[in-house]
This record gives structure tokens, sequence and C-alpha cells, in this order.
């Protein structure tokens, strides 16, 4: 008996699963896409506060859980247009539940097969949790296109190179940045592997290293309110419209954008303009080359007396510094300029961690003096979302 038929669900029920790594999650999410049922997947790493939170908000008909025990709730109707219930990334507060229809679903997943110039049953890897959009869009290549999906219970890059080995075509695998690096030190052989990667952004010398290695790299841009990347290194989706407001915010609208959050009609005002473009929350414009370029979160943005400093063109400047592992920016309060620049950084070596002035020294020539930082702050690791984000209002 199917999982849809033992749960006794269909078109308009929405269905939480909190599912081990692996698998179970292919032929789960298949299963259900095709019985018409809306999907919720629960991250296996969130907190049971944090859980109970996510369910409260959601209020699904079945939540499948890790042991295979069913909780049946009030409620849990979504109407039978939609198909997914993807919580946000949180980097900015709690998270919120983006409702995407069928129909947005099935615009992402061909959208991208055609900006890829992949055939609808190319293999993919999915090594993403499902709750990341990311992830659970390579599990639907499977009920969409009948594409052949490899589920790894974790993202390892030898099991990748064994994928990519046993493969007669080329593999494709969606990852974040802090997988390429990963990639990238492990010195394996890349080639016939393309690297779909979103959830933040990619350092140029990574992605080098990663073409050296063989690969083909494609960097992304989009939201879970957006049912992921709508832009392929920075030429939007042709359904995608694109436009740029006020300093530069980035507004979107095409048919692969959520109906609304769940539940949350003000949030869900506040997310669109009135004649109906999502915003976005970031910052950039068009290069010279008509490519998106997106500078950053509005709310990420440091000033520093007349001047503005984007984090992310601080962190790359850093990032390269051999005593520095990880490193994260954002904005300190500062009584004369407003903010000021502070690096939070993750030694390399413990022992031997970097100094301000050998940051600041190593910055010289490469970023202009206002955007140096102005204090370090030494850590064990960064606050990160599930995909690898950073959670710059923890660090503030």
């Amino acid at each position: 008996m199917s999982l849809s038929e033992r749960l006794g669900v269909g078109p308009g029920d929405l269905v939480a699963l909190r599912l081990p790594p692996g698998p179970a999650w292919l032929e789960a999410v298949t299963d259900l896409w095709a019985a018409g049922a809306a999907i919720l997947p629960l991250d296996v790493r969130s907190t049971p506060s944090e859980l109970r939170a996510i369910i409260a908000l959601a209020d699904p008909g079945v939540v499948e859980s890790l042991d295979g025990t069913e909780i049946r709730a009030v409620g849990g109707s979504t109407g039978e247009r939609t198909g997914l219930v993807m919580p946000t990334s949180g980097t900015s507060g709690a998270p919120k539940l983006a409702e995407l229809s069928k129909e947005a679903v099935s615009a992402a997943v061909h959208s991208s097969t055609r900006a890829l110039g992949a055939s609808v049953d190319a293999p993919w890897v999915a090594c993403l949790t499902p709750a990341h959009v990311g992830g659970m869009l390579v599990l639907l290549r499977a009920a969409l296109l009948g594409a052949s999906v490899i589920v790894h219970d974790r993202f390892d890059p030898g099991l990748l190179a064994e994928a990519a080995a046993h493969s007669d075509q080329d593999l494709f695998v969606s990852v974040v940045p802090a997988m390429v690096r990963r990639l990238v030190s492990s010195d394996m052989s890349l080639r016939g592997v393309t690297l779909l990667v979103g959830g933040g952004v990619l350092d140029p010398l990574i992605r080098a290293a990663a073409e050296r290695a063989g690969a083909r790299v494609v960097t992304t841009y989009g939201l879970t309110e957006t049912t992921g990347g709508v832009a392929y290194d920075g030429r939007p989706f042709p359904e995608t419209e694109v436009r740029f407001v006020a300093e530069g915010a980035i507004e979107l609208r095409g048919p692969t954008v959520m109906t609304g959050y769940r539940h949350d009609p003000q949030a869900t005002a506040e997310a669109f303009t009135i004649d109906g473009w999502l915003r976005t929350g970031d910052l950039g414009g068009f290069d010279e080359d008509g490519r998106i370029e997106v500078w950053g979160r509005s709310d990420d943005l440091i000033r520093s007396g007349a001047e503005k400093v984007w984090p992310q063109e601080v962190e790359r400047a850093l990032a390269d510094h051999p005593k520095v592992g990880d490193v994260a920016v954002a904005g300190a309060p500062d009584t004369e300029w407003g903010q000021h620049v502070t690096a939070f950084v993750v030694p390399a070596r413990l022992e031997d961690p970097p100094s301000l002035d050998e940051l600041q020294t190593h910055v010289e020539g490469r970023l202009a003096r206002f955007k140096f930082p102005r204090e370090l702050v030494l850590a064990a690791e960064l606050p990160r979302t599930s995909s690898g984000k950073i959670r710059r209002r923890d660090l503030r």
C-alpha cells in the first residue's frame, strides 16, 4: 500500500513529512505528488519547539513523522492548487510558510531544465535537505519529468564522485556554496558534473577552482517564495519579469511566484506591491551585460557615515586570508559613524588566529578604506541556516 493510500490523502490535503535523509523522501514525494496532496517538508535537524511552531502555523491534515506515527490535525486544507508549503530560510526572523501552487512548481522545474539545456531524463543527485526548496525541486524532477534521481542521505564528495563515475550521462546536482568549497578541497575530478549553486554568494575563486576541476558551474538567484532560482548566472528565465525600484530594490513577477504565506495575510500583503510584484528584500541592478547583479539584503547593508558597505564584498576579500577558516561581516553600532564594519572570523587554526591589523593589511588595495573591518570577533563557528546562509541578525 502506498503512503497516500495508507494516509487516505488526496487533492487539497496537506501532509507534513519528517523523514530521515535518504531515498524514502523520493518515494514519499513522488507518491504524494501523484495523489495530488500538498507537501510540507520538515527538517529533521529542527528542535522540537521549532517543529511545533511550524506545525501549529501550517495546520496540516497529517504529520508523517520519523517513527511512522501520524497526528491528525483539525483543518489541513490547502485548496487543490497548492503543491508545496515551504518554510522560508529564516535569516531575518521566524520562518514563514510559502504556499507554492502546482503550476508554479511545474513552471520552476521545466524552466530550469530549459535554462540548463538538460534532457528531461537527465540524472540528478539529491544531497540537499528537502526542507530547502532546492532540495525538494530535485526530488520533484522525478515526479514531473521522470528524471533519474539518486538520493544521498548526506553531502559527501566521495559519494558524488562515485555517482559521476557510474553515470553514462552528465550528472546534475544542486548545492550551496559551502558544498562547492568542500568539493574543491577534496581535489576530486568534477568532469561531467553540473553544479547548480544556490543559497548564497559563490566566491569567484572557488568557482574558478571548481571549473578547473572539470565542473560546469551555474549560479542561481531566487527565493523560496519564487520556487527557487529564477535567474541562472544572472539571466532571468524568459517568463520571469524583473524590475528595480527605490535604490535598487529587486521585485519579481512570473509563473513561479508563491500565492502567499500560509495563514498570514498581513505578511502576504507586505510581500507584494499593489500591482502584484513580489518584494524580494534584495537590492541590486543589471550589469553591463544585462545580468542581474545582487548586492545583498536591504537590511544587511552597513551604513557608515555617508558610505554604504555590502558585507559580501568584504567577506570575499577576507576569505582567502590563510588564517581565516570562515568569515562573516556585519555592522556594529558606532557613536560617531552610525555603524562600523565588524568581521566575525573562525580561525583556520584556533591556536593561530588572525589579528585585526593582519586583516586590514590583507584587504589593502582591494577595498576602499571605509570598507575595512574596524572590529574583529573570533568565533568557534558562524550561525547559519540549513542552506548555509549567514544569520546576520544573530551576529548583530
